[in-house]
């Protein structure tokens, strides 16, 4: 069932589930070390993307809209064909695709591997397999969709870091591989967050990412949202 048309039931079912979770979400927020390789600051603007998928893009795209440096956030759909990057065909679990984010940032002002920092720390359990939180289904996987050989290497380097630090109580299984092509999602789905904060899948499940993005990187914390 998809969990953006919701029952009575199931808000009431998902609204005790999110808030169960919200009791520890403070003992969930983990402090990760930076990434030993990345890249050096730019020294001139520009324009460098990164496509993460973590769970419902709605958290995910609301995180990065807050990090100081990012352009903007666009929540679409990434791993599977164009003819079938449409929400309703997504849900069933069988295109391939990944609720996915495209980051947009500036390379002067954040590093690609500062990015993964933070998606790591707050967006998302990299360790849940084909789910996060109340959401399962290959379509909630975790993936890093690398644009070209360093961003490559950074991801896998971090992974593995991260494991060896054993930062998680379970091994990461987020995935690393190319981008093929990302495919925005339909208009209603963008900003969702912002602009419903008080739907209860929202205020359960997003909002906390926010708030430990503020909590966790204060220096990176922006208050209005990238691109508005």
């Amino acid at each position: 069932m998809s969990k953006h048309r919701l029952t009575a039931a199931s808000i009431l079912l998902t609204a005790l589930a999110g808030f169960m979770l919200s009791l520890n979400a403070s003992d969930k927020v983990v402090t990760l070390p930076a990434p030993a390789v990345d890249e050096s600051l730019a020294g001139k603007s520009g324009q460098e993307t990164l496509v993460l998928a973590g769970g419902c893009f709605w958290g995910v795209q609301a995180v990065f809209q807050h990090v100081k440096g990012v352009i903007s956030a666009t929540s679409g759909y990434s791993g599977g064909a164009s003819n079938t990057a449409e929400y309703e065909i997504v849900s069933t679990g069988r295109t391939g695709h990944a609720e996915s984010v495209r980051v947009v940032y500036d390379p002067s002002k954040i590093t690609y591997g500062k990015l993964l920092q933070v998606f790591f720390s707050v967006a998302l359990d990299p360790t849940e397999l084909n789910r996060q939180g109340p959401d399962e289904g290959t379509q909630y996987r975790s993936v890093i969709f690398y644009g070209n050989a360093e961003q490559k290497g950074i991801a896998d380097a971090y992974v593995a870091q991260l494991n060896q630090a054993k930062v998680f109580p379970r091994p990461i299984v987020t995935q690393v591989v190319a981008l093929k092509g990302f495919y925005p999602a339909e208009a209603y789905h963008q900003n969702y967050a912002t602009l419903h904060p008080d739907n209860l899948y929202i205020r359960y499940n997003d909002l906390p990412k926010v708030a430990h993005l503020q909590q966790q990187f204060p220096d990176l914390y922006e208050k209005n949202i990238a691109g508005h």
